[in-house]
């Protein structure tokens, strides 16, 4: 693994073995058995749930997805909690990293290298317990560095490939678009010569190549910026998705009516990708390139998957598959994740291993953060007082039939949602406006019931749902004005 930024090896060579031995920390009796399962967490970046094959979506292909879908349980309600700020990613990431609630993980950003001198991040109690762990990719938690608290990093990779101003506002029908996903003069994935995507992908193969060969068990942390936008794939994968075979959602609208007052109008960078109003055929063209390249970051998995094979270790190896978050991309006149309907909260999450039923699909609702404490339960690592999330794995013995009662969701101080037994209650303060779903008879959230007064009951029940839900998150946003 010479190859590679071996942070604690490098470490050793420089500081001297004895002096580095006394600083590192002591690794657990139990980490030294050889018979730990291996983890490979493979992430992906705005990718919605609805984005598979195998879970109805019929307009897109992702076979290798599907093979993780068919090999284990699929979670089909996991959710993110929102954000502090535009980029929901690094809200998503940190919560998943430092297994926090997310306003608790907000104010612990600003101490985030403490947190790490205390050994508090996943991967370092990975470590702990043995494991050689590995990451390569997207990262995005703030003013951390990969190389500092993982064995081996490479090729770390920013929030997102560059944008130019030709990728957004487009496209608008009848005039020539100067932007394809496939030009490699903008840059964006294409940046130094290869897409990013495949350079994860053969960084992931040569880590797999190297982990055949040690007795230790690895945990991968593989994060593909892929389908973030800019939405680029190689040419025929594009073609793969002709215009005219792209729906547009059942959901669509020119304009959200409550954009402006929820932080998403003309100025909230997602939503720039597309022209004001919408246009069918914008929308078309956008989904167009974002099935693209989960169908080319699809092909990666498959690439990966087959590496890991070829180890031998796979019968021993427990693998993870998310994404941040969702993404709108057209649903309810939208573009970004920047909001509480499940086309952007609601995220796809598998798990494949060692006793994990095959083709299983468990309802209950949970969030993708609960992936950090399941892994450190297969490590045998005794979950921290301070990791808020929960494992998987009772829900996937069936020694629990659910986790949380309730979803709460956040975004800033201008979006609130909670969404239990079958219902979604989203918030907008600045406003007082109140939206109700029925998500088993309007899954689009389409019809909204706020205004029934057959519903004030429910509403009365899920504001005090909400409100037990922010002190659990820490959030102290005052929704006293709430009606009802």
């Amino acid at each position: 693994m010479s190859e590679y930024v071996s942070t604690r090896r490098g470490f050793l060579k420089s500081a001297g073995l004895g002096f580095a031995t006394l600083l590192l920390p002591s690794v657990p009796a139990f980490a030294k058995k050889r018979n730990k399962p291996n983890i490979l967490f493979i992430f992906a970046d705005d990718q919605c749930f609805e984005t598979l094959r195998s879970m109805g979506c019929d307009e897109i292909q992702t076979p290798n997805l599907d093979r993780l879908v068919r090999n284990g349980v699929t979670f089909t309600h996991a959710y993110n909690m929102g954000a502090w700020h535009g980029a929901v990613c690094v809200a998503s990431r940190t919560m998943l990293n430092t297994g926090r609630f997310l306003w608790i993980a907000r104010d612990l950003e600003p101490k985030l290298k403490q947190e790490t001198k205390a050994g508090r991040f996943w991967s370092q109690y990975m470590s702990k317990a043995g494991y050689e762990t590995y990451m390569s990719g997207k990262w995005h938690v703030k003013g951390i560095k990969p190389k500092d608290i993982f064995d081996y990093a490479k090729d770390v990779r920013p929030g997102m490939p560059n944008q130019t101003p030709q990728g957004y506002s487009r496209p608008i029908e009848g005039i020539p678009d100067p932007w394809k996903p496939w030009d490699k003069k903008y840059g964006g994935y294409w940046k130094g010569g290869k897409h990013w995507s495949e350079v994860l992908t053969d960084n992931a193969v040569e880590f797999l190549e190297n982990a055949s060969k040690s007795e230790k068990p690895f945990f991968m942390y593989l994060a593909f910026n892929a389908p973030h936008d800019p939405r680029q794939s190689p040419k025929e994968y594009v073609e793969k998705y002709p215009l005219d075979k792209v729906k547009v959602p059942a959901n669509f609208l020119p304009e959200y009516p409550y954009k402006d007052s929820i932080g998403l109008g003309k100025k909230q960078r997602d939503e720039r990708l597309a022209p004001f109003p919408r246009s069918k055929y914008a929308v078309k063209v956008n989904r167009q390139e974002y099935y693209a390249i989960i169908t080319h970051m699809d092909t990666q998995v498959g690439l990966i998957l087959d590496a890991l094979k070829k180890t031998g270790k796979a019968d021993n190896t427990y693998i993870f598959f998310t994404a941040d978050h969702g993404l709108a991309v057209g649903h309810h006149g939208l573009m970004g994740k920047q909001n509480m309907y499940d086309h952007s909260v609601r995220v796809p999450l598998m798990v494949n291993g060692p006793g994990i039923p095959k083709n299983k699909k468990l309802t209950t609702p949970i969030y993708l953060q609960d992936i950090m404490p399941s892994t450190l339960e297969l490590a045998g690592v005794k979950k921290p007082q301070h990791v808020q999330f929960k494992s998987l794995m009772p829900l996937i013995k069936g020694k629990t039939n659910s986790s949380y009662d309730a979803i709460y969701g956040g975004y800033i101080d201008l979006q609130r949602m909670v969404s239990a037994d079958g219902y979604k209650m989203i918030y907008y303060p600045k406003i007082g406006k109140t939206l109700l779903y029925n998500l088993k008879a309007d899954p689009l959230e389409m019809n909204n019931l706020a205004d029934d007064p057959a519903y004030t009951g429910l509403i009365r029940k899920l504001r005090r749902r909400l409100k037990e839900l922010q002190k659990e998150v820490r959030d102290t946003l005052n929704l006293d004005n709430l009606p009802y």
